[in-house]
């Protein structure tokens, strides 16, 4: 097995909805912020080679939508999908299997394409990957959460046929080395993988940690619908990470892509902060 890292560019949203009740003042400090009050996030993918198949965690936001769509998001930087997957000698078309961690659409915004009138995936020789309880909540959403699920996004996925379901609420793997994990806090029955990987095991965390600035259990996103729950998953994923010594792959922090925790007497903190070439 081999794993890369697929950069596909950066967004702004606003620090006091990334960091729910805590104060300016304090996030600032690891997560600074532009005058209009917006912090910089990474949309940071991962591509696994297993044997016959390359496995491609998450998609980036995509460049389908209207020009005031992106307006409020500042997209930026040089890396794309295309561009990240051609650096590791790859192309779209190569792609045999797309695992969603949840539908939201800087996660799965980049799974469909634009082909002039059409809306069709962007990967035309993949699998699509979700789970029956997360994609249900997705399809049809509350009213505080429809934002994040575009259906220009996530209806071209079942309609293409490309899309299977894994039974991940009853303890399903995805591949021999991939088991999948389940939160609840930030959207409804959110997957993140976990993998063996060269004696190690990396635990993909998709929105339950979005950086390292993050770390303090309180810090939890105002966009998480049952922050309460998140706080509880959090102090169980934070304990066995430092117990199992799992390497945390980030997929939103703007600098580091990995880190280790540990435990501390201000509670449980980061222990190292590393690249994923550095394994």
């Amino acid at each position: 097995m081999n794993l890369h890292t697929i950069d596909t560019g950066f967004f702004k949203l606003d620090g006091g909805a990334m960091f729910g009740v805590v104060p300016k003042s304090i996030w600032q400090k690891t997560n600074p912020a532009d005058e209009n009050n917006l912090c910089t996030w990474a949309m940071r993918c991962l591509l696994v080679e297993d044997g016959d198949r390359l496995i491609l965690i998450d998609t980036g936001i995509g460049n389908k939508q209207s020009e005031k769509f992106f307006s409020h998001y500042y997209l930026h930087g040089d890396a794309t999908m295309d561009s990240s997957l051609a650096a590791k000698g790859f192309h779209r078309d190569d792609i045999t299997d797309v695992f969603l961690t949840h539908l939201h659409f800087d996660h799965v915004g980049g799974a469909v394409l634009r082909d002039g009138e059409l809306l069709k995936p962007a990967f035309k020789n993949a699998t699509y990957w979700s789970n029956p309880q997360h994609w249900d909540w997705a399809v049809n959403p509350n009213d505080r959460e429809k934002a994040s699920f575009l259906k220009e996004n996530i209806l071209p996925i079942q309609e293409s046929g490309q899309l299977r379901f894994i039974d991940a609420l009853n303890g399903a793997k995805f591949t021999d080395d991939i088991s999948i994990r389940l939160a609840y806090g930030h959207t409804d029955a959110m997957m993140l993988p976990l993998i063996n990987y060269k004696g190690k095991q990396i635990l993909y965390m998709a929105d339950l940690l979005p950086s390292v600035g993050h770390l303090p259990l309180p810090y939890v996103m105002a966009y998480d619908m049952f922050p309460l729950k998140t706080l509880e998953e959090r102090k169980i994923y934070w304990n066995e990470a430092v117990e199992k010594e799992y390497i945390l792959y980030l997929e939103h922090d703007p600098v580091n892509e990995c880190c280790t925790l540990q435990q501390t007497e201000k509670g449980i903190r980061i222990k190292e902060t590393f690249s994923l070439d550095k394994l």
